[in-house]
Parts: structure tokens; sequence; C-alpha cells
């Protein structure tokens, strides 16, 4: 495709040990032109690559030269080249030098090879790299420490004098133990900067003899002489390194500044910048610009302020507007992705009554700390659109994310940080770009690496069909989804939308742990362009899917009004999970005792109880629209986070249905997987039974909770309000009372395997449809429920240590409170990913 027509090189990492189903190798770059370390190709393939370079570019063929269109036989073994270098190796990082040859003598032999054009006398030249020669040896054994046996031989016979070099550096590198065994990692020289730099290593070499009476030879330049002492009362500025003298900044008798630039050294093609070692005036300029100075060479005499010696002044240069122009520009660039400068973008959002992606961020993070990523990206629509156009139409690609704290006056700075991304519906509806899926890859990448909390704006659309620079058509290998489930399980991660919220917009919405709705917004799997591309008809936006319906379907967990309440419920359900509170009150414990009513029929607000039971002011109640019996909380109890699940009398007398069951199951596992000890109020007469009651399935989604609560790694804790009956009574114990830290009830605490009211019909079914009257017959059946009551009451069960204990229910809070203290602590080290269901 690209006609390339001639030698040229490929490079590729190879793992030596690849993971089951990972790629053999990894491509990195490719050169139109032969590298340094070709030599070892033409070692081991024995084609000289230089010759067959030339030989091609005058029009020979492959055949001509006699490959015959098949790829050169590789010879067995290794080849090794080592590069030698012009350079000190101080903690195992180079330093450019330079000087003259008093002797260089390279090694020579079988399997050794020294491409070099050095000799003794010679004055290597400074404006070029710092490579003196290359170093390669053959061993044609397969064992590898072989040739590096051979290679640290030649490397001791390589006789370098006159200029500092890196021999050292390669020979303590050949007999490190970890550079033998490999395998080698690019921080393998960081890893063992240390041995690498040693100076007392006893290497084996062959000194041969120097020739100081050589004459230097240089191609381009001489070594200036520049050794000259200071006159009395001047002081030297001298060069730190060995480079050329680019730029000579002041005059003679120009007065200069404590660290003001003077000059500018150039060595690998660097520039380095010289500073005045104080105050003072330059009395001699020694230097001329493009001439050579070695470390050491004055290049200034200049005569100091002797009353302004040792106070540091700080020499800043900038533009006449205050700033340099590079950074002038990265103002001007991230200026554009701005609200101030969309103002047409943010009138469209408050005619919607609706706030910006960065206004609800600005929001959402501590004042100041969102580090935003990517932030200069636009739209993959470079081929039809000018960048500048880009620029205004679709900054950040339309999502920004980034680094930031939440919470951070209350759980500090290492505790409250988390990621944070917003799709911004004013850029192309919010839909996911080209460019929009690489910043969420890296958002998910960088959650899960760094195990940090995720919230997601997620108003949008679903792929964006306008992208133009995606040459690669429909990616169903799109990594997106899979990286956030990944994070599932392993890190708290919250879902928010205001508005329109369709296709892989609620896909990644769907697969948050909680998720918090505005009213206005409108959340399905398809919106109105696909539904109705689909043949199903024109729908409204709003009609698509409701939040309000959501909220009953158990989809949101938390409906708002707004967004300000939204940003506000997002930082209270991640308080949860930043840690635990030393500040916290309680309320009066006494009025729990007369919490329950009397009258064992009568309904009553059990979330009442959880809000006194709890920390002051800590509950957060999760999906209150479903599954209504049952009630699930995340609160604090000492400050600390716990779970609650409770049975709502005031629905279906706080029966488990299908929807209460996966409610409760899914709560269970969310509070597991974070390592939240649960606490559960029970008060309910079982399952939900009947026909229309098993038309929902009602045996499977009953059976998750059997299934779940004997793998909870947390504390559970259950307490009895009132009714315990059957199968749905051992569920809210989490599946067996003796699975409970402790089980314990309150005096108004009755059990049962069903019922009291059924099991007396059905124990005096004939006797009581004999009875004509029927005030007689219900006071015969009262009579009946009246006794097993009395024997199924609380204080009777605990007689066959069925519970724990009967308590006052105002001493219920201490009970729970010395559970937790009793309960070991499980850390964010403890959390091992875990599949957290959806529903």
């Amino acid at each position: 495709a690209s006609r390339y027509a001639t030698l040229g090189t490929f490079e590729f990492l190879v793992p030596l040990h690849p993971e089951p189903g990972a790629p053999a190798f990894f491509f990195i770059e490719a050169n139109p032109r032969l590298q340094v370390e070709h030599t070892v190709t033409e070692e081991v393939s024995g084609v000289d690559l230089v010759t067959t370079q030339i030989r091609l570019a005058a029009g020979e063929t492959l055949a001509d030269l006699g490959f015959g269109g098949e790829h050169p036989r590789l010879y067995p073994g290794y080849a090794i080249q080592l590069r030698v270098l012009m350079e000190s190796m101080g903690a195992g990082e180079g330093c450019p030098q330079g000087g003259v040859f008093t002797a260089f003598d390279p090694p020579s032999g079988p399997g050794v090879r020294v491409d070099t054009h050095c000799s003794a006398g010679y004055a290597p030249s400074r404006n070029f790299d710092s490579l003196l020669a290359k170093l390669i040896v053959t061993s044609r054994s397969p064992r590898f420490e072989l040739a590096v046996e051979r290679a640290y031989r030649a490397a001791g016979e390589f006789t370098i004098a006159g200029l500092e070099n890196n021999l050292e550096f390669l020979r303590n590198l050949l007999v490190l133990p970890a550079f033998r065994e490999g395998p080698a990692s690019t921080s393998f020289v960081e890893q063992h900067a240390a041995a690498l730099a040693r100076r007392d290593h006893a290497h084996v070499v062959r000194r041969k003899s120097e020739v100081p009476s050589a004459a230097a030879v240089t191609t381009d330049e001489a070594v200036p002489a520049w050794k000259v002492e200071a006159p009395e009362g001047l002081m030297a500025v001298v060069a730190d390194m060995s480079a050329n003298l680019v730029e000579i900044g002041v005059e003679i008798g120009q007065r200069v500044e404590r660290g003001q630039q003077i000059a500018v050294l150039e060595a690998m093609k660097m520039e380095h910048a010289l500073s005045a070692p104080s105050a003072g005036w330059i009395r001699q300029v020694l230097g001329a610009c493009g001439e050579h100075v070695e470390p050491g060479t004055p290049i200034f005499f200049m005569e100091p302020d002797a009353d302004a010696i040792g106070e540091a002044v700080n020499v800043e240069v900038v533009a006449a507007n205050g700033l340099r122009a590079d950074l002038e520009d990265v103002r001007a660039r991230h200026a554009l992705t701005l609200d101030a400068a969309r103002p047409e973008a943010v009138a469209r959002r408050r005619a919607t009554g609706q706030r910006t992606a960065r206004e609800n961020l600005d929001d959402l993070c501590d004042p100041g700390s969102l580090r935003e990523y990517g932030a200069l990206a636009v739209a993959a629509q470079r081929s039809t659109r000018s960048f500048e156009e880009l620029q205004k139409i679709s900054p950040a690609d339309g999502f920004i994310y980034g680094l930031c704290s939440i919470n951070g006056n209350q759980f500090g700075p290492e505790r409250s940080r988390c990621f944070v991304g917003a799709a911004d519906y004013t850029v192309f509806s919010g839909t996911q770009g080209f460019i929009g899926h690489k910043k969420l890859d890296r958002l998910f990448d960088l959650a899960e690496q760094h195990r940090l909390p995720l919230v997601l704006f997620t108003e949008g659309g679903g792929g964006r069909a306008l992208d133009t620079d995606n040459f690669a058509g429909v990616n169903l290998a799109n990594p997106s989804f899979w990286k956030l489930g990944r994070l599932s399980g392993l890190v708290p991660l919250v879902g928010i939308v205001s508005g329109p919220c369709f296709a892989a917009s609620a896909a990644m919405l769907g697969c948050c742990d909680v998720t918090i709705a505005t009213r206005n917004a409108s959340i399905g799997m398809g919106g109105p362009v696909m539904i109705e591309g689909a043949g199903l008809g024109r729908v409204s936006t709003a009609d698509v899917g409701p939040a309000q319906m959501h909220a009953r379907q158990g989809v949101v967990d938390v409906l708002v009004a707004d967004e300000a309440q939204a940003v506000a419920m997002a930082k209270r359900y991640l308080a949860y999970f930043q840690g635990n509170l030393d500040d916290w009150s309680a309320a009066d414990q006494t009025p729990l005792r007369e919490a329950i009513p009397e009258r064992r029929t009568r309904a009553y607000e059990v979330r009442d109880v959880i809000d006194r039971l709890m920390d002051v002011d800590s509950v957060l109640e999760l999906r209150a629209g479903f599954g209504c019996a049952i009630v699930t909380v995340l609160a604090r109890l000492e400050g600390r986070t716990v779970g609650v699940v409770a049975n709502d009398s005031r629905t279906n007398g706080g029966a488990i249905g299908a929807d209460e069951a996966d409610k409760m199951t899914r709560f269970m596992r969310l509070c597991d997987t974070f390592g939240f000890p649960i606490v559960s109020l029970c008060d309910t007469p079982g399952f939900m039974v009947g026909p229309e009651a098993e038309k929902s399935a009602l045996v499977r989604h009953v059976a998750r909770i059997f299934l779940t609560g004997p793998k909870l790694r947390v504390p559970f804790f259950t307490v009895v309000l009132r009714k315990a009956y059957g199968l749905g009574g051992m569920a809210m114990g989490g599946g067996c009372f003796a699975g409970s830290m402790f089980a314990i009830a309150w005096p108004t605490g009755e059990f049962g395997s069903m019922g009291l009211e059924g099991q007396a019909r059905l124990a005096h079914r004939r006797e009581l449809e004999a009875i004509a009257d029927p005030e007689e017959r219900a006071r015969r059946l009262k009579g009946y429920v009246d006794r097993l009551y009395e024997r199924n009451k609380a204080t009777n069960i605990a007689t066959y240590l069925s519970i724990d204990d009967v308590i006052d229910p105002a001493h219920t809070r201490e009970w729970l409170a010395d559970g937790l203290r009793s309960a070991r602590a499980r850390s964010q080290a403890d959390v091992s990913p875990s599949l957290l269901d959806a529903w």
C-alpha cells in the first residue's frame, strides 16, 4: 500500500512467555533506513545490508542479489552489539564528553567485529552522535551465556585512552547475573543503576600502550586551548560540559544578576543555558560562537559585586504580554473548550432548564481539584471540516473527563480521589465519537489501575455516524463497554443522567452500581431515530423511557428534580465508600419501644425505625419506587457505613415478591462487594403466593436470596421487629438465622412456618366450616390465633435458641454497634473483583 521498495527497519516487541490468548508480538515502529543495530541482522543472516541497499537503489532486484524470493536463512546462535560511546556514565546516565585519543586499539579475532572510524590521535567531533564504535560479537552456540562471555572478553580487550567512554559500563552490564539470565526490560538500567555505575569491579582487561605524542587530527575543528587563569579580582564563568558555544548573550562591561542567562551551550542537539554565578560585571569574553569548549573552560571573566555576592536574584524573561508565546498558545487552545467561548451552546442548555457538562463537573468536584485529561481533542472529522471549525464545534470531542477530589472536606486529600466523566450534549447531541471512545478507554483503564471511584454523566446517544477519520468501519471490537464491565465490582460506579440517554449512553448508565436520574430524563436502548429506523413508528424523546417509569421498574435507583440534586445525591452516595466519620450523632432510642403498633395487624412506617436506629441524617434510600415491600438503604452507624434491608408492612404486609427478591439480592451483593455490614429488619409474612405471583417467575427470583446469603463475606445482623414467617423470614435472615452474627427480636416478634391466621384456618378448617354463625366462627378463630401467637412469640421461641435474644428495642443500636466493633473491617485492599449484577 505504501509502495515502499527498499530496505527498512521494522521493530517489534516479542514476549518470551506470552500470556494465553495474548499476541505473539507487538509492532513498535518502521523506519525507511537502517538502524544502528543492523549489524546484528547482518551477523545472524549473513547478508551485507548496506551493500544490498545500494545495489537495490541502483536498480538490481532481489533475484539479482541471489535471494530468489525467499527470506535469507538465519544462522544458529546469537549476535550481540555493544555501542561504545564518548560518554561518562554517572549513575547509569550518559553525559557527552570530548578529547583526543591517546590510544585506540579495538579487539579482533573470530566472531568479533568492530565498525569504527576512530584511531589514536583523532579528536571526534561533538556536533554529532557520541557513538565511537560498534563492537559486534557472534557465537554459533545456542547458549546465550557463551555469546555474553565472548562479548565480555572483547570489551576487555578494547583499549581507549584520552577521553571518557562507557566501556566500564558495558563490562559491568555483561557480568550482571540478571543480564545473563534474562530477560531484560525497558527499566533494566534504572533497576541496576548502582551496579552498572561501579568503578571498582575487577574486570579482566588487556591494556595497550598509549601514544600521547600522536598528532591530533579533527574533521571540522581544532580543540581550543583556553586554559587561562582568571586575572586578579575577577572570577571565571566556565563551561560545565563538553559542548559547542552557540550564543553569547552579554557584552563587555554589562552588569548581570545572579542566575541570569549569559550564554548557551549545545551538546547532543540540546541547548543548555549558562548562568552568571553571581551578580557583577562582564570584563572579558573569551569564547566565540561556534567554538567547542571542554568542561572547565573559561568563557567569561567577570568582576563580582561584593555587595551582592550570595544574594539570589530571580531573573525572569517573559514576553511583552507577560506570557511566553508557547504558553499563550496553550492557554488560548484551552480557552476554546470552556463554556465562556461557547455562548450559543450554553444558551441551548438554558432553554431546556439544564446545566452544561462543565457546570455539572464544577459542582461535583471540589473547587479547583479537577485535572482534565484530553481537553484539546476534537472530533475525528478532519477530512471534511477544518481544524479551526472542529475546535469550535467539538471541544474535547464531546467528552470531558479527569481526576478530582469529591468530599475532600470530609475525608481528606487521599480518600476523596475520584475519576469523573461527562458527555457534552452540546457536541453532536452527546454521541460517542471515535476520539471520544479513546478517552473513555483511557478513563476506564485509569480507574481500574488505580482503583478509584468513577462518576459518569451519561446524557447523549450512541455511536456518532458523522466521524469520517475512522477508516476501520463498524468496530464491534470497541473495548469501551468491556473495560467498563471490568470495573463493576472493583470500584464504585455512579451514573447520572439528565435529559436524553439512549443506546450506548444508556448501556453505560446501566453498567453503573447506582443510577441517579432527573425527572426530565428519558432512558432507552434506542432513541427516536433508531426506533423509527426499525419501523416501529415515531416516538417523542420524552416518551421513549421516562425516568418516573424507570424508577418504578428499578432501572433508576434515585429519582431527583434536577441536576443540582443529582450531584448532591452522587456526593452523598460516594461518601459511604470513602471512609468512616468521626463526627456523628444519634437520636433518642426510647421511642423505638413504641415504634411497632400494639395491634399486630396494623401497618407502620419502617423508615421511621431506620432513621432512628441509624446516625442522624445518614440514610440514603435506593430504588424506593421498585419492589416496595422491601426497603434498601445505605446509612451510618457510629460513623461506619452499613446497608439496611427492611420489610415495609404498608405494601403487601411486607411480603417478598419477585421484584423485592431482586432488589434485596442486588443490594446485598453491593454491600458485600464493598465491605458494608448488613442490618436486616424483619417483618414479613413470607413470600408472595398465588397464580399471579407465580407469573413473575417467583421461584427463580426468590432463590437468588438463598444463593447470595451464604456467600456473603460481611457481617449480617438480623433484628425481628414483628413477623418472621416461613421461608420469607429465613430469607430476611440471609437464608438462615444461624448465619447471622446475631439474630435478635423485639418483644413484638412472632414466628411461624406461615402466617398465624392461615395456620389456624388450615389446622381447624372442618371445625370452623361447621360453625354457621359468622361471629362465633371469628371468635373461635381468634382464640386459636391467640394461642398460636402465645406459643410462637419471641420470648417463647428464644427458649429453643432459634434466636439469640429478645431485647429492649431501645438497646438495638447498642447491639448493632457492638457487633460492628467485633467484626473485622475489610479494607479496600480486601476487595476483589466480583460480578455485581446490573439487576
